[in-house]
């Protein structure tokens, strides 16, 4: 991947954490001021010699694609998502799940049951699939079990999905019925 494209999905990170940022120009010294917010929440690093170009280039770049948009209040310039930069953040946050796997288990079954209108067919069945994806393991259609903490994950799927408590919800268990399949379906004793 490109240096361009990681710097482009940074930005576009550190907007949606930190929502609109206010620059105090829009001459290279703007670059300079919003850098080191991105980078902090970003963890990341350019080549010193690098970074004001490629921030530069990635700015516009956004902004060309529609992902971006700067307002203009007096001296002032706000850097902001547009809807679509919204999604595409959001789309990419879903692609990067990953569940954790502890070193020891717990011994807590953690279930998700959800029950989604047929209207949201759709969105039910690619959470189906982000499911079976992620590794959890199905007990029936709208029940599906993971031996590990999986929270945070659920609620950025409930984010993306637009779903609510209602219709996904989370029980943690100390024991399944007949669990042998899926133990060893998780390949834990």
């Amino acid at each position: 991947m490109s240096k361009k494209n990681d710097t482009s999905k940074i930005i576009l990170q550190g907007l949606l954490w930190g929502g609109a940022i206010a620059v105090a120009s829009l001459n290279p010294i703007f670059l300079n001021r919003i850098v080191p917010q991105l980078v902090r929440h970003a963890k990341y690093k350019l080549d010193k010699k690098r970074k004001n170009k490629t921030f530069q280039q990635s700015f516009y770049y956004l902004k060309n694609k529609g992902l971006i948009d700067f307002k203009y209040q007096g001296k002032q310039v706000y850097v902001s998502l547009t809807k679509e930069g919204r999604k595409k953040v959001k789309k990419s946050n879903i692609d990067n799940l990953e569940i954790k796997k502890p070193k020891v288990w717990d011994k807590k079954w953690r279930i998700l049951i959800f029950d989604i209108q047929d209207k949201y067919k759709i969105k039910r069945e690619s959470l189906r699939g982000k499911l079976k994806e992620l590794g959890f393991y199905k007990l029936q259609k709208s029940v599906w079990v993971c031996p590990y903490d999986f929270e945070k994950e659920v609620n950025i799927l409930r984010n993306f999905f637009g779903f609510g408590h209602r219709e996904m919800r989370v029980i943690t268990a100390s024991d399944i019925e007949n669990d042998r399949e899926t133990k060893h379906f998780f390949k834990i004793e």
